[in-house]
């Protein structure tokens, strides 16, 4: 909430009149005037704080009260202690270092699934309230736009999920994981929740000594105290809320190094390490066919975190990408599918970022990577892309019809915020993508991957930025195209394939003819 300007600076004597008072009396009326604005502030201060809290959000078409405005993070500092048990929340302490970005006189901070004992901004200890799924923190006075702040929460993090609630912390059969998307960090640890602002950091895990806890970016420290063990981890680059991720379990690391000695590690519940060990050293050769294809690797590490878990997806969390452990008998490893949706590293041909809106999903890594998967598999198991990108446009009416286009998704059903991943950001974007290559030329194609990945490396985009980045390259202005293949109701014809056809949707009862 924006604090009220104070009024106006009331207009000072002249300056002959100031010049005959004197020095003190100058003083003195320098004083009246510091008191009387000091106390007009307050009382514009008093006003804004009886209002209610309310939750904000920073303007994301699907999920409009995601993210906070009014302050830029900078890193988070997050302390859990694992009880040893999945039925028990975690004491945490999370720490959040930010830039203010306008006057405030509350702080709104995504966090929806805790008990909140204190908040302290600036060492000194603020008043707080839930609105919906915000924390409102009232410090004890005003922050200045251009203010470097600290505000420090000393909470629970639950792992008991509540009905309605998608991610968050995911229960193993030995311990916890974390799939944080869409809009579900705040069900684990305060923050601004909205993939636009990233930042560094810091994590550290206090558990009994059986477990052994992993998180994103490299180690830090391990201090083992009587029967339990701390774990510190540390990003080298910042990092979006949704792909943070701490794994907890009995479990063991597998250390290996892959292309220009990129250290690696895989996280996998101890008693399979031996099983999983013929899935995952495939790893390395399949970073090295990404970096022939994007460019190097941009992160300080990556792996595998296999959970003994159902979850019923995979997810690209930075450095560290999640999988259930069943995966492995179903098939090949594909970590080009996953090769971190936070890595940008799959030709992030349009970057996942909910900034002005999710309208950028479809476009971004997980999209990117479909189209990676079908390369892959042409020039791993010659299986031609041609095949698969022909049977998903029979398809891609269907698609459009029941989840919107590919860059203008449908708004997910209350209580249903993973409904936002349907075959329309997949498959549909990946057909997108697949359309412009055929459009512009594989070469051009190529370039625009290699580009994007360099020019937004550890930044923000969005879908205008790779449309105006293409259009460059290409030579050509492709904003025709765009808007037809990104948010038509139809898919537009195939580019050099004006035979392909996409089937009508089934009608259902009762709509018109």
């Amino acid at each position: 909430m924006l604090l009220t300007p104070a009024p106006a600076r009331p207009a000072t004597a002249s300056p002959h009149r100031l010049r005959r008072s004197g020095p003190r009396s100058r003083t003195r009326n320098s004083r009246r005037l510091k008191a009387a604005l000091l106390a007009s502030a307050v009382s514009v201060c008093l006003v804004a704080a009886s209002a209610p809290p309310t939750p904000l959000g920073v303007g994301d078409r699907l999920f409009p009260t995601l993210g906070n405005p009014g302050y830029d993070v900078a890193s988070y500092d997050l302390s859990f202690t694992y009880p040893g048990s999945n039925s028990k929340p975690l004491q945490a302490v999370t720490t959040i270092d930010a830039w203010t970005t306008r006057t405030l006189d509350r702080i709104n901070l995504d966090f929806a699934h805790g008990t909140v004992d204190s908040v302290e901004v600036d060492g000194r200890p603020a008043d707080f309230a839930s609105a919906g799924e915000d924390l409102v923190v009232t410090p004890e006075r005003p922050i200045s736009e251009g203010s470097w702040t600290r505000i420090t929460v000393r909470h629970t993090s639950d792992p008991v999920s509540v009905k309605g609630e998608d991610g968050g912390w995911v229960r193993t059969k030995d311990g916890l994981a974390m799939a944080n998307q869409a809009d579900a960090a705040h069900l684990v640890f305060p923050c601004n929740d909205h993939p636009s602002d990233k930042a560094m950091f810091t994590i550290r895990v206090t558990a009994p000594n059986a477990y052994t806890a992993v998180a994103n970016g490299l180690p830090a420290g391990v201090d083992k105290v009587g029967g339990s063990t701390t774990w510190t981890y540390r990003t080298q680059h910042p990092m979006a809320t949704e792909l943070a991720q701490v794994s907890i379990g009995r479990s063991a690391v597998l250390h290996r190094t892959g292309p220009h000695d990129l250290p690696m590690r895989d996280v996998v519940p101890a008693k399979d390490a031996k099983q999983l060990e013929p899935w995952l050293r495939k790893t390395p050769d399949q970073i090295a066919w990404m970096e022939s294809k994007v460019g190097r690797y941009p992160f300080e590490t990556y792996g595998l975190l296999m959970a003994d878990a159902s979850t019923g997806f995979e997810l690209e969390t930075q450095t560290i990408s999640l999988f259930e452990r069943s995966l492995h008998r179903a098939r090949l490893p594909e970590v080009v599918r996953r090769v971190d949706h936070g890595a940008r590293t799959v030709p992030p041909v349009v970057r996942r970022q909910r900034q002005p809106s999710y309208l950028v999903r479809p476009v971004a890594q997980r999209r990117t990577r479909h189209l990676v998967r079908g390369l892959y598999a042409e020039e791993k198991a010659h299986r031609p892309m041609e095949t698969r990108m022909k049977a998903a446009y029979e398809v891609s009416d269907r698609w459009r019809a029941a989840g919107g286009p590919p860059a203008l998704p449908k708004v997910p059903a209350p209580g249903q915020k993973i409904g936002i991943f349907r075959p329309n950001v997949y498959d549909g974007a990946a057909l997108a993508l697949y359309a412009l290559r055929q459009e512009i030329g594989r070469p051009a194609f190529e370039r625009l991957e290699r580009s994007w990945v360099h020019i937004h490396h550890d930044g923000t985009a969005t879908t205008a930025d790779f449309e105006e980045l293409a259009s460059a390259i290409s030579g050509r202005d492709l904003s025709d195209f765009f808007k037809a293949w990104l948010y038509g109701a139809k898919t537009p014809p195939m580019p050099g394939h004006p035979d392909w056809k996409s089937q009508a949707p089934v009608k259902k009862r009762g709509e018109g003819h």
